[in-house]
Protein backbone atom coordinates (compact mmCIF):
# COMPACT_ATOMS: atom_id res chain seq x y z
CA UNK A 1 0.00 0.00 0.00
CA UNK A 2 1.33 3.32 -1.09
CA UNK A 3 1.43 5.88 1.66
CA UNK A 4 -0.12 8.52 -0.50
CA UNK A 5 -3.25 7.14 -0.14
CA UNK A 6 -3.76 8.40 3.23
CA UNK A 7 -5.26 11.17 1.81
CA UNK A 8 -8.87 10.81 -0.47
CA UNK A 9 -7.60 11.52 -4.05
CA UNK A 10 -11.14 11.37 -5.34
CA UNK A 11 -12.42 14.93 -5.28
CA UNK A 12 -16.54 15.22 -4.08
CA UNK A 13 -18.68 16.47 -7.11
CA UNK A 14 -21.22 18.08 -4.10
CA UNK A 15 -18.54 19.50 -1.23
CA UNK A 16 -19.56 19.76 2.21
CA UNK A 17 -17.56 21.08 5.13
CA UNK A 18 -16.33 17.60 7.40
CA UNK A 19 -18.50 19.24 10.12
CA UNK A 20 -21.71 19.23 8.40
CA UNK A 21 -21.13 15.55 7.73
CA UNK A 22 -19.96 14.88 11.09
CA UNK A 23 -23.25 16.80 12.31
CA UNK A 24 -25.43 15.02 9.87
CA UNK A 25 -24.28 11.68 10.48
CA UNK A 26 -24.54 11.68 14.42
CA UNK A 27 -28.31 13.22 14.12
CA UNK A 28 -29.09 10.14 11.51
CA UNK A 29 -27.67 7.82 14.25
CA UNK A 30 -29.67 9.16 16.81
CA UNK A 31 -33.08 9.62 14.76
CA UNK A 32 -33.23 6.56 13.51
CA UNK A 33 -31.24 4.29 16.20
CA UNK A 34 -33.72 5.76 18.93
CA UNK A 35 -37.09 5.86 17.82
CA UNK A 36 -40.31 3.93 16.28
CA UNK A 37 -43.10 4.90 14.04
CA UNK A 38 -45.40 7.17 16.61
CA UNK A 39 -46.51 10.27 15.92
CA UNK A 40 -43.98 12.86 14.33
CA UNK A 41 -41.65 10.24 14.37
CA UNK A 42 -43.52 8.64 11.31
CA UNK A 43 -42.43 11.45 9.68
CA UNK A 44 -38.93 12.00 10.87
CA UNK A 45 -37.04 8.88 10.87
CA UNK A 46 -38.17 8.67 6.58
CA UNK A 47 -37.33 11.39 6.21
CA UNK A 48 -33.79 11.54 7.53
CA UNK A 49 -33.19 7.98 5.96
CA UNK A 50 -33.86 9.97 2.42
CA UNK A 51 -30.46 12.12 3.82
CA UNK A 52 -27.95 9.30 2.82
CA UNK A 53 -29.81 8.53 -0.63
CA UNK A 54 -29.63 12.21 -1.85
CA UNK A 55 -26.32 12.10 -1.30
CA UNK A 56 -25.53 9.09 -2.95
CA UNK A 57 -27.60 10.05 -5.93
CA UNK A 58 -25.34 13.72 -5.64
CA UNK A 59 -22.26 11.72 -5.70
CA UNK A 60 -23.36 9.33 -8.63
CA UNK A 61 -23.19 6.40 -6.45
CA UNK A 62 -26.15 4.83 -8.38
CA UNK A 63 -25.90 1.89 -7.71
CA UNK A 64 -25.28 2.00 -3.72
CA UNK A 65 -28.23 4.35 -3.85
CA UNK A 66 -30.59 1.81 -5.39
CA UNK A 67 -29.61 -0.63 -3.06
CA UNK A 68 -29.86 1.24 -0.28
CA UNK A 69 -33.44 2.57 -1.63
CA UNK A 70 -34.69 -0.79 -1.49
CA UNK A 71 -33.44 -2.35 1.75
CA UNK A 72 -34.69 0.82 3.50
CA UNK A 73 -38.37 1.04 1.88
CA UNK A 74 -38.96 -3.01 2.34
CA UNK A 75 -37.92 -2.49 5.87
CA UNK A 76 -39.63 0.65 6.85
CA UNK A 77 -42.51 -0.38 5.12
CA UNK A 78 -42.54 -4.25 6.81
CA UNK A 79 -42.06 -2.57 10.44
CA UNK A 80 -45.04 -0.09 9.75
CA UNK A 81 -47.34 -2.25 8.00
CA UNK A 82 -46.64 -5.81 8.35
CA UNK A 83 -45.52 -6.11 11.77
CA UNK A 84 -49.04 -5.28 13.29
CA UNK A 85 -51.07 -7.67 11.30
CA UNK A 86 -48.19 -10.56 11.94
CA UNK A 87 -48.36 -12.88 14.76
CA UNK A 88 -46.24 -15.71 16.85
CA UNK A 89 -42.39 -16.64 15.06
CA UNK A 90 -43.32 -14.62 11.57
CA UNK A 91 -44.19 -11.50 13.62
CA UNK A 92 -40.65 -11.86 15.69
CA UNK A 93 -38.45 -12.43 12.38
CA UNK A 94 -40.64 -9.26 10.65
CA UNK A 95 -39.97 -7.22 13.97
CA UNK A 96 -36.09 -8.07 14.43
CA UNK A 97 -35.20 -7.95 10.53
CA UNK A 98 -36.96 -4.74 9.78
CA UNK A 99 -36.04 -3.35 12.99
CA UNK A 100 -32.63 -4.05 12.27
CA UNK A 101 -32.44 -2.55 8.36
CA UNK A 102 -34.03 0.41 9.29
CA UNK A 103 -32.21 1.38 12.47
CA UNK A 104 -28.70 0.16 11.16
CA UNK A 105 -28.35 0.50 7.24
CA UNK A 106 -29.06 4.28 7.38
CA UNK A 107 -26.41 5.19 9.62
CA UNK A 108 -24.13 3.04 7.73
CA UNK A 109 -24.59 4.56 4.35
CA UNK A 110 -24.47 7.41 5.88
CA UNK A 111 -21.23 6.73 7.35
CA UNK A 112 -20.20 5.66 4.06
CA UNK A 113 -20.39 8.36 2.38
CA UNK A 114 -18.83 10.55 5.19
CA UNK A 115 -15.84 8.19 4.92
CA UNK A 116 -15.22 7.84 1.07
CA UNK A 117 -15.95 11.58 0.50
CA UNK A 118 -13.90 13.54 2.76
CA UNK A 119 -10.29 13.92 2.65
CA UNK A 120 -7.92 13.49 5.47
CA UNK A 121 -6.28 16.95 5.11
CA UNK A 122 -9.41 18.73 4.99
CA UNK A 123 -11.45 16.39 8.22
CA UNK A 124 -7.63 17.55 10.27
CA UNK A 125 -8.33 20.84 9.47
CA UNK A 126 -12.26 21.34 10.72
CA UNK A 127 -11.21 19.70 13.37
CA UNK A 128 -8.66 21.74 14.56
CA UNK A 129 -10.72 24.84 13.36
CA UNK A 130 -12.88 23.07 16.80
CA UNK A 131 -9.88 22.93 19.10
CA UNK A 132 -10.03 19.23 19.31
CA UNK A 133 -7.09 17.61 20.84
CA UNK A 134 -4.56 16.08 18.86
CA UNK A 135 -5.70 12.57 20.62
CA UNK A 136 -9.04 12.49 19.29
CA UNK A 137 -8.28 14.29 15.93
CA UNK A 138 -5.12 11.71 15.34
CA UNK A 139 -7.03 8.84 15.62
CA UNK A 140 -9.66 9.31 13.66
CA UNK A 141 -8.25 10.67 11.09
CA UNK A 142 -6.27 7.11 10.57
CA UNK A 143 -10.05 5.59 10.90
CA UNK A 144 -11.46 7.67 8.62
CA UNK A 145 -8.70 6.09 5.97
CA UNK A 146 -8.51 2.28 7.48
CA UNK A 147 -11.48 0.82 6.40
CA UNK A 148 -11.85 2.28 2.46
CA UNK A 149 -8.39 0.37 2.40
CA UNK A 150 -9.55 -2.57 4.45
CA UNK A 151 -12.17 -2.78 1.57
CA UNK A 152 -9.41 -2.08 -1.15
CA UNK A 153 -7.58 -5.25 0.29
CA UNK A 154 -10.88 -7.42 0.53
CA UNK A 155 -11.49 -7.13 -2.82
CA UNK A 156 -8.43 -7.53 -4.49
CA UNK A 157 -7.86 -10.55 -1.84
CA UNK A 158 -11.70 -11.60 -3.48
CA UNK A 159 -10.82 -11.69 -7.12
CA UNK A 160 -7.57 -13.53 -6.42
CA UNK A 161 -9.42 -16.17 -4.90
CA UNK A 162 -11.83 -16.08 -8.01
CA UNK A 163 -9.64 -17.01 -10.30
CA UNK A 164 -8.58 -19.86 -8.37
CA UNK A 165 -11.88 -21.31 -7.62
CA UNK A 166 -11.57 -20.93 -3.81
CA UNK A 167 -14.96 -19.53 -2.85
CA UNK A 168 -17.75 -21.33 -0.57
CA UNK A 169 -19.86 -24.31 -2.46
CA UNK A 170 -16.82 -25.21 -4.43
CA UNK A 171 -14.45 -27.60 -4.78
CA UNK A 172 -11.20 -25.80 -2.94
CA UNK A 173 -14.61 -24.41 0.23
CA UNK A 174 -12.32 -26.01 2.94
CA UNK A 175 -9.35 -23.54 1.78
CA UNK A 176 -11.05 -20.71 2.19
CA UNK A 177 -9.99 -19.62 5.99
CA UNK A 178 -6.52 -20.62 5.17
CA UNK A 179 -6.23 -18.47 1.60
CA UNK A 180 -8.74 -15.30 2.19
CA UNK A 181 -9.37 -14.94 6.34
CA UNK A 182 -5.39 -15.30 6.98
CA UNK A 183 -4.35 -13.10 4.38
CA UNK A 184 -7.38 -10.50 5.71
CA UNK A 185 -6.02 -10.61 9.23
CA UNK A 186 -2.22 -10.01 7.87
CA UNK A 187 -3.56 -7.17 5.53
CA UNK A 188 -5.38 -5.50 8.19
CA UNK A 189 -2.10 -4.70 10.55
CA UNK A 190 -0.22 -3.91 7.68
CA UNK A 191 -2.49 -1.74 6.82
CA UNK A 192 -2.71 -0.30 10.55
CA UNK A 193 1.09 0.06 10.70
CA UNK A 194 1.30 1.72 7.30
CA UNK A 195 -1.42 4.34 8.07
CA UNK A 196 0.32 5.37 11.60
CA UNK A 197 3.28 5.83 9.72
CA UNK A 198 1.81 8.25 6.92
CA UNK A 199 -0.08 10.18 10.06
CA UNK A 200 3.15 10.76 11.62
CA UNK A 201 5.30 11.80 8.15
CA UNK A 202 2.40 14.39 7.39
CA UNK A 203 2.96 15.81 10.81
CA UNK A 204 0.07 15.30 12.95
CA UNK A 205 2.06 14.03 15.51
CA UNK A 206 3.97 16.89 16.26
CA UNK A 207 3.11 19.58 18.81
CA UNK A 208 3.13 22.72 17.19
CA UNK A 209 -0.01 24.05 14.62
CA UNK A 210 0.30 22.48 11.23
CA UNK A 211 -0.34 24.72 8.56
CA UNK A 212 -2.84 23.87 5.74
CA UNK A 213 -2.92 23.83 2.27
CA UNK A 214 -6.96 23.09 1.46
CA UNK A 215 -9.15 25.84 2.82
CA UNK A 216 -12.47 24.81 4.86
CA UNK A 217 -15.29 26.10 5.82
CA UNK A 218 -19.14 26.19 6.75
CA UNK A 219 -21.16 27.54 2.99
CA UNK A 220 -24.83 28.53 2.72
CA UNK A 221 -25.75 24.88 1.84
CA UNK A 222 -23.72 23.22 4.76
CA UNK A 223 -25.89 25.67 7.17
CA UNK A 224 -28.73 24.92 5.04
CA UNK A 225 -28.41 21.23 6.28
CA UNK A 226 -27.24 21.74 9.83
CA UNK A 227 -30.31 23.44 10.36
CA UNK A 228 -32.59 21.49 8.56
CA UNK A 229 -30.96 18.34 10.69
CA UNK A 230 -30.77 19.79 13.80
CA UNK A 231 -34.14 21.07 13.22
CA UNK A 232 -35.49 17.40 12.91
CA UNK A 233 -33.51 16.33 15.93
CA UNK A 234 -35.48 19.16 18.05
CA UNK A 235 -38.94 18.00 16.62
CA UNK A 236 -38.02 14.13 17.61
CA UNK A 237 -36.44 15.00 20.94
CA UNK A 238 -39.71 17.41 22.40
CA UNK A 239 -42.72 16.34 19.97
CA UNK A 240 -41.47 12.91 18.81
Amino acid sequence: MDLHSFGVTKKSKFWLDPRTKITMLLIVNIVLMGGGYSGLSAFLRPTLALLPLGLLIIESKLKAALYYLIFVSLAMSCEIFLVSQTAGLINLLLVIASGLLSRFVPPLVMGYYVVSTTKISEFVAAMEGMHLPRQIIIPFSVMLRFFPTVAEENSAISDAMRMRGIRLGGKNASTVIEYRIVPMLMCTVKIGEELSAAALTRGLGKPTRRTNVCRVGLGLIDWILIIFSLTLLLLWIFLG
